[in-house]
């Protein structure tokens, strides 16, 4: 660290099905770009082939949050729960669809999949201050813009 920003090579954990934990991410600071990612199961993203032309692929490299999925998790758990929803009993999945673009930049927050009460309202507010570290998809060598959703849920506690 220095200064407060991250320098150098930085090296993300996470743990396989059978619990070994295992390296999922090693991203350059110093650079900005990824030097290694653990691929999962293969993921279809709705991508931007051409300009204006969208279609359903499998890429090569998905998008990536830098820091792995619980970095993003970690942001993800800033819900607030809304009071309309805890006195309505509301709960469930709220899905945010955004464009993740070529640079790895934001837009075009949408809702795929709401639930009321105000949730909807809040599942777009954490979505759109996560922070701007995203590595885009690739297909091939060319990076490519896709459209990236994220589930949001909505639990009350048991008593």
């Amino acid at each position: 660290m220095n200064k407060g920003h991250k320098t150098g090579v930085w090296e993300y954990y996470g743990y396989t099905p059978s619990g070994e934990k295992v390296v999922v991410q090693r991203y350059d600071y110093d650079a900005g770009r990824l030097l290694y990612f653990r691929p999962g199961p293969d993921v279809t993203c709705h991508a931007e082939l051409s300009p204006g032309q969208w279609s359903y692929v499998c890429p090569d490299q998905p998008p990536l949050f830098i820091g792995s999925d619980a970095a993003l998790a970690e942001y993800t758990r800033r819900l607030v729960y809304p009071a309309e929803a805890v006195s309505r009993n509301i709960q469930g999945k709220v899905v945010v669809a955004f464009v993740i673009d070529t640079l790895g930049q934001t837009s075009n927050y949408h809702l795929v999949q709401r639930i009321g009460g105000g949730c909807d309202e809040e599942a777009l507010r954490v979505a759109r201050t996560l922070p701007a570290q995203w590595v885009p998809a690739r297909l091939g060598s060319r990076a490519v813009a896709v459209e990236y959703e994220l589930p949001l849920n909505f639990r009350l506690a048991q008593p």
